[in-house]
């Protein structure tokens, strides 16, 4: 079990990619707003994208090649789509993430706009990607789940005992056919655990790290249910310490900032301020580091199969023109992070029952068995779960 542990290398790259807007931002507010009801959407979200996620470092240990190759034997279409739908997210899922993670350095007391930070975070990302590789991203990994862990679950398990004072009028009650709260459940649903996309990133790693027969779904199965019990984790923390108090919340990403080291300090202590805030920090970077890995890499993949020509074949070139891409929309919406987490996690939701269905065509007629008669259930089951909420926004909105 030790020597599993120590190898532990892709598995901690998705928890990386998963922990942090969806539950730093999303999980905290939902539990803020809710209360502990939506903890049912985290365990239907972990449920019925469970065979999906698992299908990247399955497919990946057992054909050698990444999902975007698998797809490409459905048919050139498949991958087409797949570019469609990558260039429709990569941009807004970036932006949302870099601009969190420049919230958190503002609230440590960085006196610069979100807009020059975002800059300087994309900068030294391009830069540890382009020296370090792989095995900087793989290695910083496993210090920042464990520091994030321990934190949360202290902080988690002390809320409990905490005073505070509520009103009842405040106590908001989720409902389906409210508007505000359909939307909300869509852009939390949409990153929880993480978009689909996550599963065609982690089959790239886990080719990147070398394949190691039989470690492929003991590696995953430590960052999903790792991710799922912090995703609680976050809700509760923000149910216990926001739920009911007419706390607003901040729409600016150093506003919420602010708010979610509080709920971890409420709890914890003064003393662990400066603690929390990097081990926050830390998070949310390295959430910034692997979406700034894998999307570039995916584009490559998706080069080489539709074979677009050496240039479009460079991840350097897809890192810039992320980059670039990433900077300009940051350009104009720097000052809404609500606004832009929405946009992006929405965006994530309602492109993922195409990818849900790549992957089952991709399932039913590979020469390898890759579902059980189980898995085969759950993904039907989220298939239909990823539609069905799909038609509602559509009906709610268009």
């Amino acid at each position: 079990m030790v020597s599993k542990l120590k190898s532990l290398g892709p598995g901690l790259l998705y928890a990386g990619a998963a922990i942090g807007v969806s539950h730093l931002v999303q999980s905290t507010k939902a539990g803020a707003q809710y209360g502990y009801i939506l903890i049912i959407a985290i365990v239907l979200a972990h449920l019925f994208k469970y065979p999906f996620f698992v299908l990247g470092p399955r497919y990946a240990e057992r054909a050698e090649e990444s999902l975007v190759s698998g797809y490409a034997k459905i048919g050139k279409w498949a991958v087409v789509l797949l570019l469609i739908l990558s260039l429709s997210t990569m941009f807004t899922v970036q932006a949302a993430v870099t601009l969190v993670t420049s919230g958190l350095i503002q609230n440590m007391g960085a006196p610069l706009h979100p807009a020059l930070l975002s800059f300087g975070l994309l900068t030294v990302c391009l830069a540890i990607l382009r020296i370090g590789k792989f095995s900087i991203l793989d290695n910083l990994m496993k210090v920042i789940m464990i520091v994030l862990s321990i934190s949360t679950l202290a902080a988690f398990l002390l809320s409990f005992g905490m005073e505070r004072e509520t009103i009842p009028a405040a106590k908001t009650v989720f409902k389906l056919t409210n508007k505000n709260d359909i939307t909300f459940l869509l852009a939390f649903v949409g990153w929880m655990p993480a978009p689909l996309d996550l599963a065609i990133w982690h089959s790239i790693w886990t080719l990147s790290s070398g394949i190691k027969k039989s470690k492929g779904d003991f590696d995953f199965k430590v960052g999903f249910y790792g991710t799922a019990i912090l995703g609680v984790c976050f809700l509760v923390l923000g149910a216990n310490t926001m739920y009911g108090t007419r706390t607003v919340l901040a729409a600016s990403s150093s506003g919420f900032a602010a708010q979610l080291i509080n709920a971890f300090t409420s709890c914890l202590g003064g003393w662990s301020y400066g603690l929390i805030s990097i081990a926050a920090f830390t998070t949310m970077f390295s959430t910034t580091l692997t979406c700034f890995d894998a999307m570039p890499r995916v584009m490559q993949h998706i080069s080489q199969e539709l074979n677009l020509g050496n240039v479009l074949k460079s991840s350097l070139l897809w890192q810039i023109i992320l980059y670039l891409g990433t900077m300009l929309i940051l350009t104009y919406a720097v000052n809404s992070m609500s606004q832009m987490v929405n946009f992006a996690t929405i965006m994530s939701f309602i492109t993922a029952p195409a990818l849900a269905l790549l992957s089952y065509q991709l399932v039913k007629q590979s020469p390898y068995e890759l579902w059980s008669k189980g898995e085969k259930r759950l993904a039907v089951g989220g298939i239909v779960f990823l539609i069905l909420f799909s038609i509602i926004y559509l009906l709610h909105f268009l």
